[in-house]
């Protein structure tokens, strides 16, 4: 079973996280902050990964700690719901087009956290969400996941448009990189014994 829960608690949020990686998608997710809440979502449906999140945060301060947080928990179930990491593809890539914003993602579950982000956005906040939190939330992701990712935008003008894009193509690579290869069985997917 390819399940994990993970419970985070600070000074600053509590939050409790459960997924499924051969789930379809389905998704409960209730940090507090709307338009995240609305990524989230995103992240679960287009991966297949059913997802459950809840986050308990000072919002009272800002956005920050919680973003930040649920990355670092959702990456550390990702990390233990593969476990040994046998029998799975390993890398994913997808470019995505949402109107007009295009966003590619390229990632290796590899052990090695390391994230590129060559995305800008054009305003500042989502309504009242910092853009800069969507970059907060992808190196926590990578880093406590153990995940290399490139994040790269070739097109857009919305900056609605272009976080949804990056968190959709980030979604549907991680779809292809934690499916079981049938090509692979219990092998894993690296010649250096462990990933």
């Amino acid at each position: 079973m390819r399940k994990a829960t993970i419970a985070r608690k600070t000074a600053e949020t509590d939050i409790s996280v459960s997924l499924n990686l051969d789930g379809t998608g389905q998704y409960r997710n209730e940090t507090g902050i709307g338009f995240f809440d609305h990524m989230l979502d995103q992240l679960a449906r287009h991966s297949l990964i059913d997802l459950e999140v809840t986050a308990k945060g000072d919002l009272h301060i800002d956005d920050h700690h919680t973003v930040e947080d649920c990355g670092i928990a959702i990456g550390q179930a990702l990390a233990k719901a593969l476990g040994d990491k046998r029998g799975i593809r390993r890398y994913g890539h997808f470019a995505l087009a949402m109107d007009d914003a295009q966003v590619d993602c390229a990632l290796d579950l590899s052990g090695r956290p390391y994230l590129v982000w060559a995305l800008d956005m054009p305003t500042a906040k989502i309504g009242t969400f910092d853009t800069e939190l969507v970059r907060e939330f992808f190196q926590a992701l990578s880093t406590h996941g153990g995940i290399t990712v490139h994040v790269t935008k070739r097109h857009g003008l919305n900056s609605h448009h272009i976080a949804e894009a990056a968190f959709k193509s980030v979604a549907r690579s991680l779809r292809m990189a934690v499916e079981p290869d049938p090509r692979l069985g219990d092998a894993l997917p690296s010649t250096k014994g462990a990933l």
